[in-house]
């Protein structure tokens, strides 16, 4: 597996198809969490047409999956800025609705149902502090490196995260 990422680099399907299957289930599995599962398909296949047509500017430096995982976020942040500029046309004072924030619902045990709960609350925060929630308390990603992924100010991303953390505990308190 070692020389399929030159071979994919030069457009080798077969290698290419081999990366793809050892690293399709942790980029699946962030695109459920950015999109809290509502277009996650479309997102996974985007991301992957995207490695495909990034993959010979791959250097190394970093191992394979934390590359396709960044790419996995900027094909996900993209694709946001894009449609909160359509819902920004759409949006107008007569579907007030369409600007609340769902109530988030669960709690957290080692029961494997609950952590299934703890993923749909995570599901249903506004969509800012759900990609601030996962990118910082799952992914990891510190606080600069998403408000510079998302092209905002970092006290933008520590609010949304706030927000975030808030949501939960109270829906964990209840």
């Amino acid at each position: 597996m070692d020389d399929d990422i030159p071979r994919a680099q030069r457009g080798d399907l077969d290698a290419f198809e081999r990366l793809y299957r050892a690293h399709v289930g942790r980029v699946n599995a962030l695109c459920i969490r950015l999109t809290a599962g509502h277009g996650a398909e479309e997102l996974l296949q985007d991301v992957f047409v995207r490695i495909w047509e990034k993959l010979p500017s791959f250097r190394g430096e970093s191992a394979l999956g934390s590359w396709m995982h960044r790419v996995a976020v900027n094909v996900y942040l993209v694709s946001r800025r894009s449609e909160l500029r359509r819902e920004a046309r759409v949006v107008t004072s007569d579907e007030p609705e369409s600007l609340g924030v769902d109530a988030v619902r669960g709690y957290v045990t080692d029961d494997p149902d609950a952590r299934i709960d703890l993923e749909r609350a995570i599901a249903r925060l506004p969509a800012g502090a759900r990609a601030a929630f996962v990118l910082h308390d799952i992914e990891g990603y510190l606080h600069e490196e998403i408000a510079e992924m998302q092209g905002v100010a970092t006290g933008t991303v520590r609010a949304q995260l706030h927000r975030a953390r808030k949501l939960l505990i109270e829906v964990l308190e209840s």
